[in-house]
């Protein structure tokens, strides 16, 4: 896909950004969109959207900001899985399935350094593209530092950590629903790009492999269990669960 997606730049982009871009994740500079229907990618002044010419969406962690205010971070469902106050000063977190980030930036601001990996290129750009107008938003610069992007599989990346991370976020892409009203505009872009998960249990042995204390596993709320793996428990919320496994 990568290879085939065109980078359509506004006037007043930065050039040299556009150039880092289409290098570090294989895209292909376009001066004309493409027809209507095809994905592209525009980098309209500093923000990197992915269109089909009706729909568009970027990355936008500063729609997370309300929801990381101290008075509302702890009912964060993914907050009260990882358990920050579980680990000590510098608690380390892996979200190897990190998407547009914002359960990694929810992690981030609970106090946890977290490594986000992303495969497919057209999402990494996106988040990597999201990740640095946070870094210059007052609000967020200070999370945002503690969140590291990888672009690569995190599969392979788990079977040789440098380090044991204290939480691992799992959160593959979910089924594709009968009804499309049913998904956010978002996921309907996103998902011409990734397939639901097709290696859950490459996945989740990766992740035991690396020796987190915790494994967090984001999924539908009446969705089977990953790679049918039952989770030491699970914690709810109105329509998703995070199944949990607890190493001593």
């Amino acid at each position: 896909m990568a290879n085939d997606m065109k980078l359509v730049l506004s006037p007043d982009c930065d050039s040299g950004y556009a150039k880092m871009l289409c290098e570090t994740y294989g895209l292909t500079a376009a001066a004309e969109a493409p027809e209507s229907g095809e994905l592209r990618l525009l980098l309209d002044g500093e923000t990197l959207f992915l269109s089909d010419g009706e729909l568009s969406v970027c990355g936008d962690l500063s729609a997370m900001y309300k929801r990381i205010k101290p008075g509302r971070l702890s009912d964060e469902l993914v907050v009260k899985a990882a358990k920050r106050k579980s680990f000590g000063m510098s608690a380390t977190a892996i979200d190897a399935t990190a998407g547009l980030g914002e359960d990694a930036i929810l992690l981030a601001a609970a106090g946890f350094s977290v490594r986000l990996y992303e495969r497919d290129p057209v999402i990494a750009a996106i988040l990597s593209n999201a990740l640095k107008r946070a870094a210059g938003e007052t609000e967020l610069s200070e999370t945002v530092s503690r969140m590291e992007l990888v672009y690569g599989n995190s599969i392979e990346a788990m079977q040789s950590l440098s380090y044991v991370p204290d939480v691992i976020l799992l959160d593959p892409m979910f089924p594709k629903r009968q009804k499309s009203a049913l998904i956010k505009k978002k996921f309907q872009l996103l998902q011409q790009l990734e397939s639901p998960c097709s290696d859950e249990e490459e996945l989740l042995n990766a992740a035991f492999t690396a020796g987190a204390k915790r494994i967090l596993i984001k999924r539908p709320l009446k969705g089977p269990y990953l790679a049918g793996r039952k989770p030491d428990y699970s914690l709810s919320g109105k329509a998703i669960r995070y199944d949990c496994f607890v190493r001593a």
